[in-house]
C-alpha cells in the first residue's frame, strides 16, 4: 500500500506519465506511482496492441498491489503525415534551395515523398510546408500533376519519417484512420479509461469516436487533443462534445504562431472551465529532464503557470518514456505542483464560470456549491463525495477547494476516472450507500493516512440513498441532495 507520508505528499494537480523503454517493467512503474503518477499514457504511434496490452496488465497488477486506482490513457496515432524515406536518411536544406514533393519514387536528392499520397493534389501555391517539428519551412511555389515545387524559407536538417505540418491547408484525410478504429475497439474492450483523439478538427470527429466506443458497449471517455488550427476555430463545440481536453502543444506550436501558444493555452483552459471539463497540459513541460536531473527555470515556471491557469493535469512525454531520469521528472513535477498549490491555500475559492447544467441536476449543483462553502467556512479537514458516475466529484473538483477531497464510488471505472479530477483522491472499498458505514470507513482511513484526528470536521456530499440505509436502492436520477457535517470522535 501507499504509505501515509507518500499519500499526503501527492499533489492535487494530477500527473500523467507516458510509458516507454525508460520506465518499462513492474518495479519502475510502481516507483512512478509512488512518486506521484495518477494516469499512465500509452502511445499507439509507437507500439501495437499486443505490447500495449502487456502494459495494461502490468498497470492493473500494480494498482491492485498498492490498493490504489490508477487510470490508463491510450493515445491514438491519428492521421499524422510524415516524410517518406530520404536517401542516406538525412539531408540539409539551405535557404532558397528548391525541393520537390513527388508521388513516385524520388529520382534525385531534392525529391521528397510523403505517407499521404493525395498531398501533391491538395497543396496550392503559397501554402506553407513545415518539417521536423517546424524547424524547417518551405513555401509551395508551383503545383503540377504528381509534383509540387517548394522553396526553403527556413533552413535546417530533415530526416526520414519526420512529421509534416501544413498550417491552414484543408486536407481530405479522415481524422480517424482504420488503424485508429482497430486500436480504439481494442482499448474500449480492454477497459481503458481514456482514449485520446489526435488532430481533432471538429466536434463531429469526437462524436464518431464515441460511436465506435459505444458499438463495443464500453464507457471509455474521449480526450480531444487540441493541436490543429481548425480545432481552435471550433473550440467551444469540441469541448462540449469531449469528456476531457488536452492542450497538445507540440503540433499546435507548429500549426500556429509559437508566440500565441501561451494565450491559446489560457483560452482553452477557460473554455474547459466554463463547460466543466478536465484539461491536460502536454508537451515539453520538463523536456530538459530527459538528459538532466534538474529542469530549467523556465520549465518549472511553465508547470506552475499551467496550474495557476487552472489545469487539472500536467503530462510528461519523453521525460518518462525515453528520458534518463523518469522518476526524478515525476518527483519534480509533483514538487512544483505542491509548491504552486500552497500559494492557493488562503485565496478565495475560484468557482468555474458559466454553467455545468449539462453535467448535473440543478439541486446537485447547488448542493456541491454549498458543500464547498461549508468546508471552507468550517475549516473542515476533508470532503467526502459519494458519486456513482463521478460527475458530482468532477464538478466539486472544479471549485478548487483547498480542503482535500476524497471520492468514493461503487464503480471501479468511476474511481479511475477520478484520477484526472483535480484535488480528488479516489478511495477504494468505501461503502457508498450507507452514511454510517461511510463515516466509519473514512474516519478510519483518514486517521490512518494522518488526514484526520479527533475533533476534526468532515463534510460529506451524497444522494438521499445515503440516509435511507444500506438496503435502499441507489437513486437513478443522479441527484445529490444530502450534505452531512461530521466530527471525528475518539476511536
Amino acid at each position: 500500500m501507499i504509505s501515509p507520508q507518500s499519500f499526503r505528499n501527492r499533489s492535487r494537480t494530477k500527473i500523467v506519465a507516458t510509458i516507454g523503454p525508460a520506465c518499462d517493467g513492474d518495479a519502475r512503474l510502481r516507483e512512478l506511482v509512488l512518486s506521484g503518477v495518477d494516469v499512465f499514457r500509452l502511445n499507439m504511434a509507437h507500439a501495437g496492441t499486443v505490447e500495449q496490452q502487456r502494459h495494461v496488465d502490468t498497470i492493473r497488477r500494480i494498482s491492485e498491489a498498492l490498493d490504489y486506482p490508477i487510470a490508463i490513457l491510450v493515445d491514438l496515432a491519428g492521421p499524422k503525415i510524415r516524410l517518406g524515406e530520404i536517401a542516406g536518411g538525412v539531408i540539409t536544406c539551405q535557404r532558397d534551395e528548391e525541393f520537390f514533393l513527388v508521388d513516385d519514387e524520388p529520382a534525385g536528392p531534392n525529391e521528397l515523398t510523403s505517407t499521404y499520397t493525395p498531398l501533391t493534389k491538395e497543396l496550392s501555391a503559397g501554402n506553407l510546408v513545415m518539417l521536423a517539428d517546424g524547424t524547417v519551412s518551405m513555401v509551395v511555389e508551383e503545383r503540377s500533376p504528381g509534383r509540387v515545387r517548394m522553396r526553403v524559407i527556413q533552413p535546417g536538417t530533415i530526416r526520414s519519417r519526420q512529421g509534416i505540418n501544413l498550417p491552414g491547408v484543408p486536407l481530405s484525410v479522415p481524422s480517424i484512420s482504420q488503424k485508429d478504429r482497430t486500436d480504439a475497439l481494442w482499448a474500449a474492450k480492454a477497459g481503458i479509461d481514456f482514449l485520446g483523439l489526435s488532430f481533432v478538427r471538429s466536434a463531429e470527429d469526437v462524436r464518431i469516436l464515441k460511436e465506435i466506443i459505444q458499438s463495443a458497449d464500453c464507457e471509455t471517455q474521449v480526450i480531444a487533443k487540441i493541436e490543429k488550427r481548425e480545432a481552435l476555430d471550433a473550440l467551444d463545440s469540441i469541448v462540449q462534445a469531449a469528456d476531457v481536453v488536452m492542450v497538445a502543444r507540440g503540433d499546435l506550436g507548429v500549426e500556429i504562431d509559437v508566440a500565441r501558444i501561451a494565450i491559446e493555452q489560457k483560452r482553452i483552459i477557460q473554455v474547459c472551465q466554463r463547460h466543466c471539463k478536465p484539461v491536460i497540459i502536454a508537451t515539453q513541460m520538463l523536456d530538459s529532464m530527459q538528459h538532466s536531473k534538474r529542469p530549467t527555470r523556465a520549465e518549472a515556471t511553465d508547470v506552475a503557470n499551467a496550474i495557476l491557469d487552472g489545469a487539472d493535469a500536467c503530462m510528461l512525454s519523453g521525460e518518462t518514456a525515453i528520458g534518463r531520469y523518469p522518476i526524478e521528472a515525476v518527483s519534480m513535477m509533483n514538487r512544483i505542483a505542491l509548491a504552486t498549490e500552497e500559494s492557493l491555500r488562503d485565496q478565495p475559492l475560484r468557482l468555474p464560470s458559466g454553467s455545468s447544467s449539462s453535467l448535473l441536476h440543478e439541486v446537485t449543483r447547488a448542493v456541491v456549491h454549498g458543500a464547498s462553502d461549508m468546508a471552507y467556512d468550517l475549516k473542515a479537514e476533508l470532503v467526502i463525495v459519494a458519486s456513482h458516475s463521478g460527475r458530482t466529484a468532477l464538478v466539486l473538483s472544479q471549485h478548487r477547494s483547498t480542503v482535500p477531497t476524497v471520492g468514493v464510488s461503487s464503480s471501479e471505472a468511476t474511481l479511475r476516472r477520478m484520477c484526472l479530477y483535480w484535488g480528488v483522491t479516489p478511495l477504494r472499498g468505501a461503502p457508498a450507500r450507507d452514511i454510517e458505514s461511510l463515516i466509519q470507513h473514512t474516519d478510519a482511513w483518514g486517521c490512518q493516512m494522518d488526514y484526520l484526528k479527533p475533533g476534526n470536521r468532515v463534510v460529506i456530499v451524497g444522494g438521499s440513498h445515503l440516509t435511507a440505509g444500506p438496503d435502499h436502492e441507489e437513486m437513478t436520477s443522479g441527484v445529490h441532495d444530502v450534505v452531512v457535517v461530521h466530527e471525528v470522535e475518539e476511536r
